[in-house]
């Protein structure tokens, strides 16, 4: 059997786009048993640099975390502009968007990837790090997440 795609089988993440994060996020605390995490902002895109289809984009998302044990929950509420976060919530409605592995040498899974025919679709900056959406949606019916720590 060949090795995987990013040569690690372990899911890290779990994103959940959601229309009213405070209500999600209260909802899930609830079921958990646990406090509510803080709700946070993605930067902006003079320090994100998010890039959606290959163009710059001032999308923005909130965020909540919740770690449980080795893998997280992430709640994503979109704002209006373009965005993966955006085109999912408008065509699917709420519901699971991708799932995240963590990876060393950002740029060569991204090319590994779109050699499989599965293209980037949104990459940004974040605070010790940076993520990478490929449209993986066709084949795994949900998007691939690629996060890489300083």
């Amino acid at each position: 059997m060949d090795k995987s795609v990013l040569e690690t089988n372990l899911i890290t993440q779990i994103g959940i786009i959601v229309s009213d994060i405070s209500k999600t996020s209260t909802a899930y605390a609830a079921f958990f048993g646990i406090d509510q995490p803080e709700i946070i902002m993605t930067d902006m895109v003079d320090k994100a640099q998010t890039e959606y289809k290959g163009k710059t984009s001032v999308a923005r998302a909130k965020l909540a975390f919740f770690d449980m044990g080795s893998l997280q929950l992430e709640l994503i509420e979109p704002d209006e502009h373009p965005s993966t976060w955006r085109e999912f919530l408008d065509e699917h409605g709420e519901g699971v968007h991708h799932i995240a592995f963590a990876v060393e040498g950002m740029t060569e899974k991204i090319n590994l990837m779109e050699e499989k025919g599965m293209p980037l679709a949104q990459k940004g900056e974040f605070t010790g790090g940076r993520y990478a959406y490929m449209d993986t949606f066709k084949e795994l019916k949900v998007l691939i997440e690629l996060l890489e720590n300083d």
